[in-house]
């Protein structure tokens, strides 16, 4: 009871303090509730803790308190941000920061992401530095794209992506165009404590109006960036002749325009647009989540007008635009949605095929680089191997492949490609980042050259698994609210007979190596040290099997889930595609049952 009380306590000393800063009427006149009517759980929800700006920024529901996305906590975000990238750059006063947004809003609350947006801006132009911001919604990838094309110190985005509507967030990228990594996530999370207090002009977001020192980029950038990713175009003629149909779909989001000037600058004829979904509308009234990952649900309206235009292709970008499903009819008629790392192995084959036809000396392959983070399929490794370029495997996450894909440009090498099974692809390294534009009309490329040659999309894969080797893939996920229970069930694996072993068998099935990237351990490494980074903060197991089987198991970030994925490598010549499938299927069977044991720990299923 004690401890609650305390918590109370604090809550509405929190509250209290909040009140003397807020000056939006809307959530301040919440929080005057809340207090009046003693509503003491309700306050410890939104005053109990801060949200926690990590290397993905931050990400929250919208709403009143400190543990939520609001004009204060925006305000003091960036006031933290701004001391933070003062510190580190000595011209940030010349070189400034691009914003952008996208089109989520919360009206109960009065925020959105415009308002937000406006209000960081108002930050910086109150320090004297530039402000390049958006004076429309743009997809997530533009701002990297701005970093890097116009040599600013920093770049921010706010949006919550894929996430359900009620949230918002706050994305932050570094000079190098990439998302931050340690350690300035921590720097930047102290210097927001240190500047809580609103800054004089915090809440005058007219004044930036007036200034000199804001700037839109808007129609420069949507120019460059489009003429940019020409590069990556090598069939016009195709492409102007192509009998293939699309279908695109933005979710509800900001995508709708800027792929419809994608597959222009590709000399396409646009794709059909979903209607009841291509204007950006911050309910999402037509899916129960905007995830395209999702796979079929999302897309019941796409199929529909597939069927009435005769498309055979759809693609999806997620509401920020950063990731792109795809899907294609089969001969029978029914619908192959593409997992992640399909269309990784297609876009991967893809892009080296182009690159090796515009590139005649056989040496330059040994500059050539490809990435994917190690929870995505080893297909690109397999094409490596023969191929002879380097691929390379990064942690979870795209800021592990931007900042990697940096240095190696940084050293004169060539970043053909880097995919997450997560359905995000860097196609083109005038983005450090996932990029949905132009994956989308590099796919319809792609998809219209193999058309010529009459081979689907689907048959290409299964060719390019023919040539290199089959990957068998399957991923899941266990909902899990209590972090004790997920700590217990790893601490487990650690253990298993006496301390520090980990299970030999898993069913049927031995286990020849295991590698933790919690604790930095790699049976594997002759010094029995892994070679990637590591990390307490989140739990991450790899386990690999006698029969070319790797499994991992880890935490998710942003939400109570713990993820598996696990992959069946062959090599080439095993082509039993059925046989591999079920080997798979028995091994994660296993793993749910004795690695998971989902009755003992209470662990909910994926929802179907």
């Amino acid at each position: 009871m004690a401890a609650s009380a305390e918590g109370a306590k604090r809550a509405q000393a929190a509250a209290a303090q909040w009140l003397l800063w807020d000056k939006n009427p809307k959530t301040s006149e919440i929080v005057k509730q809340l207090v009046a009517n003693g509503k003491t759980e309700e306050l410890q929800k939104c005053f109990g803790s801060r949200m926690e700006f990590g290397t993905a920024g931050l990400r929250a529901a919208m709403g009143v308190g400190t543990s939520q996305m609001n004009d204060l906590t925006i305000i003091q975000t960036t006031q933290g941000f701004c001391r933070y990238l003062e510190k580190s750059f000595s011209d940030l006063k010349k070189r400034g920061v691009v914003i952008s947004y996208d089109a989520r809003a919360h009206p109960s609350s009065g925020g959105s992401s415009k308002r937000f947006a406006r209000l960081a801006a108002t930050t910086f132009i109150s320090q004297g530095v530039p402000v390049y911001l958006f004076s429309g919604i743009t997809p997530t990838p533009f701002v990297p794209y701005t970093v890097t094309h116009l040599k600013l110190c920093a770049g921010i985005m706010v949006t919550a992506s894929h996430n359900p509507k009620q949230d918002n967030g706050y994305k932050v990228y570094w000079d190098n165009g990439s998302q931050i990594i340690a350690p300035h996530d921590k720097g930047i999370a102290q210097a927001i404590e240190e500047n809580l207090e609103p800054w004089p002009q915090a809440w005058d977001d007219s004044l930036i109006d007036k200034s000199s020192l804001l700037h839109d980029p808007y129609a420069s950038i949507n120019k460059d960036y489009f003429k940019d990713i020409q590069k990556h175009c090598f069939h016009r003629n195709i492409n102007k002749e192509t009998k293939l149909k699309f279908v695109h779909t933005s979710v509800h989001g900001v995508g709708h325009e800027f792929v419809q000037s994608a597959f222009k600058a590709f000399d396409f004829i646009p794709p059909f647009a979903v209607p009841e979904q291509k204007d950006p509308d911050p309910e999402f009234p037509t899916v129960k989540y905007p995830n395209p990952e999702e796979g079929k649900g999302v897309l019941t309206l796409s199929f529909a007008l597939a069927k009435k235009e005769g498309a055979q292709i759809i693609l999806a970008n997620d509401p920020d635009a950063d990731r792109l499903a795809v899907a294609e009819k089969q001969e029978g008629g029914e619908w192959k949605v593409f997992s992640g790392n399909e269309s990784g192995a297609l876009l991967g084959w893809w892009l080296f095929t182009c690159w090796k036809n515009q590139n005649r000396n056989p040496g330059a392959v040994k500059d050539i680089y490809m990435l994917s983070s190690t929870v995505s399929s080893k297909i690109l490794r397999a094409i490596a191997l023969k191929e002879g370029f380097h691929f390379e495997e990064t942690l979870t996450g795209f800021k592990w492949m931007g900042n990697r894909a940096k240095q190696l440009l940084d050293q004169g090498k060539t970043v053909l490609f880097a995919f997450e099974e997560a359905i995000g692809y860097m196609c083109s390294p005038v983005v450090l980042d996932k990029d949905g534009v132009s994956a989308a009309v590099i796919t319809a490329e792609m998809a219209s050259f193999l058309a010529a040659k009459n081979i689907s999309l689907s048959q290409q894969l299964k060719n390019i698994y023919n040539e290199y080797g089959f990957h068998v893939t399957k991923a899941s996920y266990f909902i899990c609210h209590d972090q004790k229970i997920i700590k217990e069930l790893f601490e487990k694996l650690r253990n298993c007979d006496g301390k520090s072993t980990y299970p030999k068998t898993c069913g049927r099935f031995s286990v020849s190596g295991v590698r933790d990237l919690t604790t930095g351990y790699d049976s594997n490494q002759p010094d029995k040290k892994a070679v990637l980074p590591s990390s307490k903060s989140s739990q991450m197991i790899t386990f690999t099997f006698n029969n070319g089987c790797v499994a991992t198991m880890r935490t998710s970030g942003t939400e109570p889930k713990i993820k598996y994925y696990a992959e069946l490598c062959a090599p080439p010549g095993n082509s039993d595609f059925e046989k591999l499938k079920k080997e798979l299927d028995e091994l994660v069977d296993a793993i749910e049952k004795y690695f998971f044991e989902p009755e003992k720990n209470k662990l909910q299923s994926k929802p179907e």
